[in-house]
């Protein structure tokens, strides 16, 4: 895997997990590059290294398995519950000497107890934080929570734990966590953006703030603006309407799924419709360099393939495989490797009038409606919203940003307001 070359930022803190055994957080602002420098240390350490996230989708992203595969915890609640895993499990996880969990904001704070006790059990390190192994942690409080626990799951973290969030878990103090905060922002390089960003990022918007946004964002969208809305039913019906006043029938590209994938898990549509004058995002980065993962263009002819124009070129778009892998323990070598367990191969496209803002995550648009229609319904999510453009110029509002808009988990402000 080619990854790009590191900033000094980046590179100070790849030196810390290579020549040290610390345990790290690693956070910053949207656009910091944490994606970059996780793409880094797996291709580059040195450390016989897995790779962990908490959703399928975001396993897939990371090339790595979700937590609960590669730890084999119960689904729900772990607590003290026997925690069992056979003799090959207990290699693989023996060798791991660099664990990765990438977007540790959606992991709470009893999951990241229960990695923390199996590996304690199967390395036999008991009084050990996480057996042992070192841990470093991608994420962003202010962008991702924990899905809300309900009823008895509710009740037990009120009784257990100050909060469902990951920092909150028993193994975090014990394990003595070094927070690294990437600071150096790739995405944005207007300061007065960067200010409104971060203002709406720690819930400190004040009224000159708000009307800056709401000023540049109450304009006309020109035609062909990504429309990122919060809820699903909202893209869906965009993108069905635009789609429906093109001309002709629509062409179906089916997926190709093999092995144990489950549909939860699929990184594209596993039915794509599309026209020739369809808005498309792609997917996957081209490895000729063509275009990334989230450029936006325009379907121009589809026969055996599909043709897209980017920025007045067209491109033949070959379909992608996505691969689920697996860790697996080689005796001989003694070394941990991966192998391929399902692969799911589509075009890589999605069609790109709309897009939810969680499925934004991670992506960068030049200029985008944020549609906010009813409000935010989750902590962060008018901040990744708005972190996405790469500049105020690329702003446009369906509505006028309201104070409701601007959410942030007081949680998240203790943890992060004890870490200035």
């Amino acid at each position: 895997m080619t990854t790009p070359a590191l900033s000094a930022e980046q590179q100070r803190i790849f030196t810390l997990v290579e020549d040290t055994n610390e345990n790290l957080f690693i956070t910053g602002r949207a656009g910091t590059g944490k994606s970059t420098l996780l793409n880094h240390i797996a291709a580059n350490t040195t450390k016989q290294i897995a790779i962990c996230a908490p959703t399928g989708v975001a396993a897939l992203n990371v090339e790595g398995q979700t937590i609960h595969a590669l730890f084999n915890l119960p689904i729900g609640l772990i607590g003290n519950q026997e925690l069992t895993h056979n003799p090959h499990k207990r290699k693989i996880l023996s060798a791991i000497e660099l664990l990765v969990i990438d977007e540790v904001s959606m992991v709470n704070a009893d999951v990241l107890d229960g990695i923390d006790r199996t590996l304690r059990e199967v390395r036999h390190k008991r009084h050990a934080p996480f057996g042992g192994v070192q841990v470093v942690m991608f994420g962003d409080p202010y962008q991702l929570p924990p899905v809300e626990a309900k009823g008895i799951e509710r009740d037990y973290f009120a009784d257990n734990y100050a909060s469902m969030w990951f920092f909150d878990a028993r193994v975090w103090r014990e394990a003595g966590v070094t927070t690294v905060e990437l600071a150096e922002i790739h995405r944005q390089h207007d300061n007065d953006f960067k200010r409104l960003l971060e203002g709406v990022r720690r819930n400190e918007v004040t009224q000159d703030m708000a009307n800056r946004l709401n000023e540049v964002g109450a304009r006309p969208a020109p035609d062909g603006i990504i429309t990122l809305a919060t809820r699903n039913d909202r893209v869906t019906t965009i993108n069905a309407r635009h789609l429906a006043e093109l001309p002709g029938k629509p062409k179906s590209a089916v997926a190709d799924v093999n092995g144990e994938f489950p549909p939860g898990w699929f990184p594209a549509d596993e039915e794509l419709q599309l026209k020739p004058g369809a808005q498309v995002m792609f997917l996957r980065n081209d490895p000729d360099g063509r275009w990334v993962n989230g450029t936006i263009g325009r379907v121009s002819k589809i026969g055996a393939n599909v043709s897209v124009e980017v920025d007045g070129s067209v491109h033949e778009v070959l379909p992608s495989t996505w691969e689920r892998f697996r860790y697996t323990y080689r005796a001989e070598t003694k070394e941990l490797s991966r192998e391929v367990v399902a692969e799911f191969t589509q075009v890589p496209l999605r069609l790109a009038w709309a897009i939810t803002i969680h499925k934004s995550q991670g992506q960068t648009y030049d200029a985008a409606v944020i549609d906010l229609a009813t409000g935010a319904f989750a902590a962060g999510q008018t901040y990744v919203a708005l972190s996405r453009l790469t500049s105020l110029e690329g702003l446009y509002l369906s509505r006028p940003l309201r104070p409701s808009d601007v959410r942030v988990d007081p949680d998240v402000e203790r943890f992060m307001g004890a870490l200035a």
